[in-house]
This record gives C-alpha cells, structure tokens and sequence, in this order.
C-alpha cells in the first residue's frame, strides 16, 4: 500500500531547486489593504498637517512615509523597524503595496522620520484620529454616542531604559496611555508614562470636553452622549465636567465603609434581580453624596450571584458599585427621550451597559493583537509618535475589515484571522503593455471572491 503511494507520487517529487525572476510576493492582500488607504482619501489632510516635518524635497514624501508604515503594521510579520531594510529588498512587497522598488524605506530612514517628531507633533496624530471618528460617524449615524474611556498598560518591562517606562499599576515597566473608544474604534489618546493613574491631572476632562465639542460641531449637536468609566476615574470633579456638558456618565464608584452599611440595612423587599445569558445581579438603588459633595448622585450597588454558571459564594462575590446622572431629570434625559432611549434610565439597563465596558477593553486587546506592546525607541518622543501610528493604522485597520473584508472575515475577528485569511496571499505581478496586473491562485480567486474584495476595497466613502 504505501510502496504504491509512493510511485504514484514519483512525478510530484521536487529534484531541483533554482531562482525565478518573476515578481512574486507572499502578501498579495496587501493591494487591497493600499487600495483602500488611496480611495479613502487620507493622505492629502495628512500631508497638509505634517508637511513642516520634511525639511526638503528629497527622499519620500509625507503619504509615501505613512503608506508604508501604515502597510508595515497591517503585515503584522516583525515589530522591529529592521524589517523594513528586508523589505526594501523584496520588490514582490514592493509590487504588492504599489511602490517603486527605489522608493521602499530603510530602517534608517524610518528613524530619520521619528527623530524629526517632537512632543507637540502628539496633537496633530490626535487631530488625524478625530478626523477619522467622525468619518465613522457620518457613515454610521448612530442616534446615541456611548464612548468608553480606560487606560492601556504597554508592558516593556525587559526592554532596556527608556525615557517613560515607569511601573504602572500591574506592577510591570512600562507605558499607560489614557484611550478613548467608540465600538470597535480608538477615537482618542494621550500617550503617557506608566506611573500616570487613570484620572491623573486634568487629561481625562480635557479629552472629554474636546470630543464632545466635536461631535456637537461637526456631527449633531443635540445627539445624547454617554461615557462609561471604571472606578479609576471616579472624581467628583470629572463628574461636574460631564453634567456641565450635559453628557451622561455610567461610571464605578468606591466601596467605601459607610456604603457597605447602608447596602447590609437596605430591606430585601427593595433589592433587584437583573439576568443576562452569563450572569444574575442583585442590585439596590439609592442616592448618595460623599463628603465633600454638594448634591446627591444616583447609585446603584449590585454584585453577581453566577459566574460562569457557578454560584458564588457571599465571601467570593466581586461587589460593583455604579454612579450615574442617567434617570435624574438633566438636559441628557430629555435628550434620550427625544431618540426614544428612555429605557437606558432603568437600573437593570445601567447594570448592563456599565459591565459593556468589556467590549471597551476588548478594543485594547484588538489593538495589541494588532501590533505590540513593545516600542522601539529609547526617547519618549520618538515612542509617543510610533504609538499614535500605530493606533491610526488600528483605527483604518478597523474600518477596512468593515468596508472591505466583511464577506470573508467577521468584524469582530482580530487581526490574526485576517491576515492569514486576506493578507498572507501569494500573488504574481506582472507588467503587459503598459499595464500592471496582480495575478493570485484559483483557489484564492474563488475562495475568496478576490475580484469582489478588489472592487470593495476601492469603493470606501470618502473622507
């Protein structure tokens, strides 16, 4: 049986191994990936807003400089910035990206580019991310804006010293950047040492205040806005920023002593039971005011009685405590009412959109998948830029995986699965009359319907 296997195969066997002068690359999805970055039509307002980093002519311009990078973290093959001096060896990934072999950036020459970006550059990187989310909005028309807001510990621990790696509350080395979300979306941040809590200084109230500012200008101005936050961020300060924007707030409390007596008086016949598919919540409401507060919040204390289908036990149970403005008679109620969201005033509701914060973290896990913790330079500067690069790319990443590749890959797939799936393609390039062709394997052709995704991915709406 096998000897038979055997020479039945002898015809298959490979003799011989030679070089081939076609031009080849094993990242034929990355054309779709460029396709997309041309016609979303970016590169002119990047060009603009960076143009005083170029001191002269030479060498590649601004869109070239970020198509690049941009592709660099898409391939998602090294983190390493002396990838980039193998690539501008291989003009098959030339091919693929639609750039002159001449043209490919070396590892110096990308260094060149973030030395020339000094802290202030920061603000135009967040101005490229604004112009983005509201991009999304104007496709998407949401009726309700639910934005969540967290930190990021980027673990570089083993790296060696670097300007800003500082322990952060993990207990680990590293970078704790402060991000705002909205659905899949990073739509803001500030990069920061790792040793910046949550709430620290005022950068919180001013991302806040500038976010809203923006989609009231150039969005709606009386679409109902809600930011959910974890107890890292509760500040009655923050607090008085929200309602003074007339925004709402979900946001985790403390469990502090006099709370804990309160809730152990409160009659049973009072206590809420709130269900979803995974989890049961008791839950009591009541209002509260700390000390030094001059008016009372509304509060919600519950805790879990299943977890992952076990009971808990009293001792074991993780208690959450939720402070809101949400159901208390402010400008944001009677702008919920007005789009008919009058149901997110319910304490079960509030239950259930304060632990979505979730899907706010699984953002975060999306963005490390994407690219990595770890960043390359030793100066601060340097790493702020590389980070806001990498969030851009993540952010058009998102958007592409919706416009273009949602008849093979789920929108809520990582990174992982799509470059295996759409990106890590091999494909021929071929030159005819004047014209240039990109030729991929039958199987891909009709696997996955390659010529759609090809027309898809040159038909996102424009910026």
């Amino acid at each position: 049986m096998n000897d038979s296997s055997t020479n039945n195969n002898e015809n298959a066997i490979i003799n011989d191994v030679e070089v081939t002068g076609d031009n080849l690359t094993s990242r034929a999805g990355l054309n779709l990936f460029v396709r997309y970055l041309r016609s979303m039509v970016l590169f002119p307002y990047m060009e603009e807003i960076f143009s005083k980093i170029r001191k002269s002519n030479k060498g590649q311009g601004i869109p070239e400089i970020f198509k690049q990078l941009f592709c660099f973290f898409m391939d998602g093959t090294s983190r390493h910035l002396v990838y980039f001096d193998r690539l501008k060896e291989d003009e098959g990934y030339a091919g693929s990206i639609e750039t002159k072999p001449e043209d490919m950036l070396s590892s110096h020459g990308v260094k060149r580019f973030f030395f020339a970006m000094l802290l202030p550059w920061a603000f135009m990187f967040r101005k490229v991310l604004r112009k983005l989310f509201l991009w999304r909005l104007q496709i998407v028309k949401p009726s309700m804006i639910i934005i969540g807001l967290d930190t990021m510990v980027m673990d570089n621990d083993e790296a060696e010293k670097r300007h800003g790696v500082k322990p952060t509350y993990k207990k680990e080395k590293g970078f704790q950047p402060i991000q705002m979300t909205w659905e899949r979306f990073i739509i803001d941040a500030i990069f920061r040492s790792g040793d910046k809590h949550s709430n620290h200084g005022d950068d919180a109230a001013k991302m806040v205040k500038g976010i809203v500012a923006l989609i009231r200008k150039h969005y709606r101005e009386d679409v109902p806005i809600v930011i959910r936050l974890d107890s890292g961020f509760f500040d009655q300060k923050l607090f008085k920023v929200f309602e003074s924007l007339q925004i709402g707030y979900i946001c985790g409390g403390k469990l502090y002593n006099d709370i804990e007596v309160i809730v152990s008086n409160c009659d049973k016949s009072i206590w809420g039971r709130y269900e979803n598919e995974n989890q049961i919540w008791d839950y009591v409401e009541f209002g509260d005011r700390r000390g030094s507060w001059k008016t009372f919040r509304r509060c919600i204390f519950c805790h879990p009685v299943y977890e992952d289908r076990q009971m808990l036990f009293k001792f074991a149970r993780p208690d959450t405590l939720i402070y809101t403005n949400l159901g208390m008679g402010g400008a944001i109620d009677e702008l919920l009412r007005k789009v008919g969201m009058e149901e997110v005033f319910a304490p079960q509701a509030m239950i259930g959109a304060y632990h979505g914060r979730g899907s706010d973290e699984l953002v975060h896990r999306a963005l490390k998948d994407f690219s990595s913790e770890q960043l390359p330079f030793k100066r601060f500067h340097q790493n702020a830029a590389f980070y806001y690069t990498m969030v851009i790319a993540f952010f058009i990443y998102e958007a592409f995986k919706e416009d273009v590749c949602t008849p093979v890959v789920a929108v809520s797939s990582y990174a992982t699965t799509l470059r295996r799936k759409i990106i890590d393609v091999a494909g021929k390039i071929v030159r005819h009359s004047g014209n240039i062709s990109l030729k991929v394997t039958i199987s891909t052709w009709e696997g996955l319907n390659f010529y759609q995704l090809w027309l898809r991915s040159e038909n996102p709406v424009p910026i």
